[in-house]
């Protein structure tokens, strides 16, 4: 059964390909009587868009949306809401070295392995590409979270070995944007970017991890089971390209804790109940308890090397594949606005969702 839809409530099925005519999406179960602030939802876009920076790929496109239906005067109708992006820089002949071979740690042997068929022009449905319509749908939920309260912030907290100590509470988050690595902390974005710069000239890939903090949610939302909140914002994040690992609160270096030190004790704090730390990142019992949200989101060098690599063709026929195109040598800067789509998408579903489990 294919799988390109996400949400329960709030349902978004995206399409299209890298090299296709347009990519987009339709967004099903939006509120009607949502005011949409169309400057902010492109603004979002161009945060993904390719060749924003020097250290992102060079290809050209506006990522310029293109609303059909769902919207009448400004405002979501209760019907679905499709869009479309057209590619308007695809380079296709730039991938017709790779027809007959398969690229290290790409999706091209496993794609023709399943269908029987791939597109080769850029990774087809493989490619970061289709992320845009995420993107495009996700700044109509973080639009409709806006009107919850509900803030989603997400940062690069590590590129290779370079990371920010910081806490997230004393990161000035206002300034996620003030440089094109997108990391809030000045002084480490300025070795990370010297960094990818070297890296990029070398024909080399960095990986690192993206931070989010959500404010604002509630205590109540997510459900008990098997859609846990934190499971469903992992299953989310999980689907982004070169996406390797997902941490929920202290994640991996909690389970060096003692229970005593891990837990998160419950305290009065004036006529709410709050806790007093937050190493549960904001969910326990895969239901939001009202404390920020904060996860973790680990990302893998990207595959495409500006470097020869040895590999075999459709026949397993030694190849080198020559590295070729225009791509990012760090893919964190650009997925920033991808976290924030996918996390708004996730958890306006769980605000959906909670509205119907009470009378």
């Amino acid at each position: 059964m294919p799988q390109n839809t996400l949400g329960h409530i709030l349902r978004l099925t995206t399409f299209g390909e890298s090299h296709g005519p347009a990519i987009g999406g339709i967004l099903d179960g939006c509120p009607a009587g949502l005011p949409l602030d169309m400057d902010a939802i492109q603004r979002q876009l161009d945060r993904r868009r390719p060749g924003q920076s020097h250290i992102t790929t060079q290809r050209k496109e506006s990522d310029t949306v293109h609303f059909v239906s769902g919207l009448f005067e400004g405002k979501t109708q209760g019907t679905p809401i499709a869009f479309i992006i057209h590619n308007e820089d695809a380079k296709s002949k730039d991938y017709s070295h790779i027809k007959d071979s398969y690229r290290p740690s790409h999706a091209d042997f496993v794609f023709e392995k399943k269908y029987a068929t791939r597109d080769y022009r850029g990774g087809g449905r493989s490619s970061a590409r289709v992320t845009a319509p995420i993107v495009a749908a996700g700044a109509i939920a973080q639009q409709l979270l806006a009107h919850q309260g509900v803030d989603i912030r997400s940062w690069v907290r590590r590129v290779h070995h370079i990371e920010t100590d910081y806490d997230y509470s004393d990161l000035d988050l206002d300034r996620i944007d003030s440089n094109p690595v997108r990391c809030p902390d000045e002084e480490v974005a300025a070795q990370m970017l010297e960094l990818i710069e070297a890296t990029r000239k070398e024909g080399d890939t960095l990986g690192g991890a993206i931070a989010c903090r959500v404010a604002g949610v509630p205590a109540g939302w997510g459900e008990p089971v098997f859609q846990k909140l934190h499971a469903q914002l992992a299953q989310a994040m999980m689907g982004i390209n070169a996406a390797k690992a997902f941490e929920i609160g202290s994640g991996m270096a909690g389970t060096f804790d003692k229970g005593s030190e891990q837990n998160d004790v419950f305290i009065k704090a004036g006529e709410e109940i709050r806790t007093a730390s937050n190493n549960s990142g904001g969910i326990q019992g895969g239901i939001s308890n009202g404390e920020h949200i904060y996860f973790q989101v680990h990302f893998k060098p990207i595959a495409t090397l500006m470097r020869d690599q040895d590999s075999v063709d459709t026949e397993g026929n030694p190849v080198t594949v020559k590295g070729k195109g225009r791509h990012d040598p760090c893919v964190l800067p650009r997925a920033v606005p991808i976290v924030d789509a996918l996390a708004a998408l996730v958890l306006a579903d769980a605000m959906l969702m909670a509205r119907t489990d009470q009378l």
